[in-house]
């Protein structure tokens, strides 16, 4: 009998986190998970769950005590435009997952780890590529002259720079991808760091027939978003290629907020006006370039948004009711 592969994953206790290692599990690994906690939504599918800090040396130490086969780095202070945009949070974000990406990348290098994936962002791309709603540009190679739009974004170059480094230096092999909004069920809905696919969701839901919710500036502002299970094919084929990245991870399937939150308004069958407000919103105008990705891995996601947030709405209202009652 063959021996099973092993994986670590760090901040399996996440949304991302916790389906992949659901999706591991499923592949026939050997799964570890570490986060400062459980999984929300869900009992978690490892074999083993540490709950642990991994800005603590100490921590990380006990966890990258072997060559796994992979690991990979989800871990990281982050949350919607309501915890990254309002510049509140700045110095935690850098600090914090900075000093995750320096404990794990030091670690995984000397534990002879075979491979490992860095989670970046597509809020590391230039803010003066994204100042037009329509034609936003977010091709890997437009990352520089570096202008990101948040201090998280800032992280996120730092971090790839990171990884990137110990792959030349050390021999560390490493994929770095880029995600673009990831959402689905069993994310974090409520509390100040959900996403806007969520957030619509939530207020939908909790809105009653004939009200009103809010949206965040002119809601003519565009992004595209993921579904999770495409993010974590995504990722899987990346790991399986002799790919290093820098690569996005998302979908080409723009819309505006004001339009993500109509999508939802039309399948809850509520009659619910959109009221825009002043508020954090991050750039004009984001949206995946899957040229590359498409080119190197064969993958384009194949589910449409409105599919993935049907799914969405309908796990987020159970929520939103089950709460209401208890």
């Amino acid at each position: 009998m063959s021996q099973k592969k092993t994986a670590l994953v760090c901040g399996a206790g996440g949304f991302i986190g916790s389906h992949l290692v659901r999706r591991l599990k499923h592949e026939g690994f050997w799964v570890r998970g570490v986060d400062l906690k459980n999984p929300e939504f869900s009992a978690t599918a490892a074999d083993e769950f540490i709950v642990g800090d991994l800005r603590e040396q100490s921590v990380c130490r006990n966890v990258v005590d072997m060559p796994f086969d992979e690991v990979y780095q989800l871990a990281a202070d982050m949350g919607g435009a309501g915890y990254i945009f309002t510049g509140n949070h700045d110095a935690d974000v850098m600090h914090n997952s900075a000093t995750i990406n320096l404990n794990i990348v030091e670690l995984a290098h000397k534990a002879g780890v075979k491979k490992i994936f860095y989670s970046s962002s597509a809020c590391m791309y230039p803010e003066y590529n994204q100042n037009d709603p329509d034609n936003p540009k977010c091709s890997e190679d437009s990352a520089y002259p570096a202008a990101p739009d948040s201090e998280y974004g800032w992280e996120k170059l730092f971090s790839e720079r990171l990884y990137l480094a110990y792959q030349r230096n050390y021999g560390l092999n490493v994929r770095v991808a880029r995600y673009h909004n990831i959402f689905g069920p069993e994310g974090t809905w409520t509390g100040g760091k959900e996403k806007a696919p969520a957030a619509m969701c939530r207020k939908v839901a909790e809105t009653p027939d004939g009200g009103a919710i809010e949206v965040w500036g002119d809601g003519k502002q565009t992004r595209s978003f993921l579904y999770i299970d495409e993010c974590l094919e995504a990722m899987r084929r990346l790991m399986d290629s002799d790919f290093i990245g820098p690569v996005n991870i998302g979908s080409e399937e723009m819309i505006s907020i004001n339009g993500l939150a109509e999508m939802v308004i039309g399948f809850s069958g509520k009659n619910v006006s959109i009221n825009n407000i002043p508020g954090p919103t991050g750039v004009r105008g984001r949206n995946s370039d899957n040229t590359l990705i498409r080119e190197k891995l064969q993958w384009s996601p194949s589910m449409p948004l409105r599919a993935g947030m049907e799914k969405t709405y309908s796990w987020i209202h159970a929520q939103v009711e089950a709460r209401k009652s208890a």
